[in-house]
């Protein structure tokens, strides 16, 4: 990895979920596309990802949002999603983070109440909506890429629930949802540990029992996140997003939330011009919103809306010396876990 000696990012959380931006200093990566850039990141180069993502210099419970130049004449900016495991082709919360840091730093300009902001990803065009006010972006309302659901009710053998169900279905990546009252537990911050690590469990049984493929995006081809759910008496939707090493989403996860209403849409729960709302576990909202229909391959599929607000907190240069002893970070298994050995090709 060869950059300049810092690198400039704004601190930004959405709905507690930390969200940095990569505004300055990061080099460039090559691909014709977003997803070639994502792609070389995961299986060429991941030392920028590494440096950003790994102590000393980072901790588990963030992500990191590189800023791109647009690859597309359609859009404003890209961005790929760095997290400690790899790099990932899209996420609402961060893309709430990366409108709110390009408005709030004059990198996007704020065209008037409602500001457009058209986002290149790994997944497809992003195309948000902003509410701003006084130079602050209020909300984002992100029109995510198409959702839809690939199988419901799949079979899912385990060792300490028996065979649970999940539906299957992508948000922009693919997750496994799951009713979290088969795991005997409630979506409550004290059962934060638990549901962690329940989640990693399902995600590393999924690998030989759940194949998946985009129909149209080569190289999606994982499970990336087993989301817990619940529906509450007036309809909002608790959930849970599990992360490696063993964490939870703070926020409510947009495309998590993409994901289940394209699977409430296949149950015939919810129809076009219809919403429901995502409360995650610390009580963060995002409302989503199916505002069209569609197709993707074989699969009936809808155009998900989600609306939800993130803050700049600050600001932080990251700066790399020579005699750096940790250029590309490093893990250990008291946040980690036994996965660090597979993380760190021990």
């Amino acid at each position: 990895m060869q950059f300049e000696q810092t690198l400039d990012l704004l601190l930004v959380h959405c709905q507690g979920e930390i969200g940095r931006v990569i505004i300055g200093g990061a080099p460039a990566i090559p691909g014709e596309s977003v997803l070639d850039k994502m792609n070389h990141i995961n299986r060429v180069d991941d030392s920028l990802r590494r440096f950003v993502t790994f102590e000393p210099r980072a901790h588990v419970a963030m992500t990191t949002n590189l800023l791109l130049a647009p690859t597309r004449a359609d859009a404003d900016a890209g961005f790929i999603v760095l997290q400690p495991d790899q790099a990932h082709p899209m996420s609402g919360s961060n893309a709430i983070c990366v409108v709110t840091a390009l408005l709030e730093s004059g990198r996007a300009a704020i065209t008037g109440p409602e500001t457009r902001v058209r986002l290149d990803t790994a997944a497809g065009l992003i195309t948000a909506q902003a509410r701003c006010e006084g130079g602050r972006c209020l909300s984002v309302s992100l029109e995510n890429v198409p959702a839809f659901a690939l199988s419901l009710d799949t079979p899912v053998i385990t060792r300490e629930w028996g065979t649970i169900r999940a539906d299957i279905a992508f948000g922009g990546v693919f997750y496994a949802l799951v009713d979290v009252a088969q795991m005997g537990l409630t979506i409550e911050p004290r059962n934060a540990r638990a549901l962690a690590e329940a989640g990693i469990a399902i995600k590393a049984l999924l690998r030989d029992q759940v194949q998946v493929a985009h129909p149209t995006i080569p190289g999606l081809t994982e499970v990336a996140y087993v989301m817990f759910r619940a529906t509450e008496a007036d309809g909002t939707i608790r959930t849970c997003t599990t992360l490696k090493p063993g964490r939870v989403d703070r926020s409510p996860c947009g495309t998590g939330t993409s994901a289940n209403l394209a699977v409430l849409h296949a149950r015939g729960q919810v129809r076009q011009g219809e919403g429901r709302l995502s409360r995650s576990t610390i009580g963060g909202g995002f409302l989503g919103e199916v505002m069209g229909e569609m197709t993707v391959g074989p699969y009936a599929a809808i155009l998900p809306r989600i609306t939800g607000q993130a803050w700049v907190y600050g600001r932080e240069h990251l700066r790399i010396s020579k005699d750096d002893p940790f250029p590309a970070g490093f893990a250990l298994s008291d946040t980690w876990g036994p996965q660090v050995g597979d993380l760190l090709g021990a």
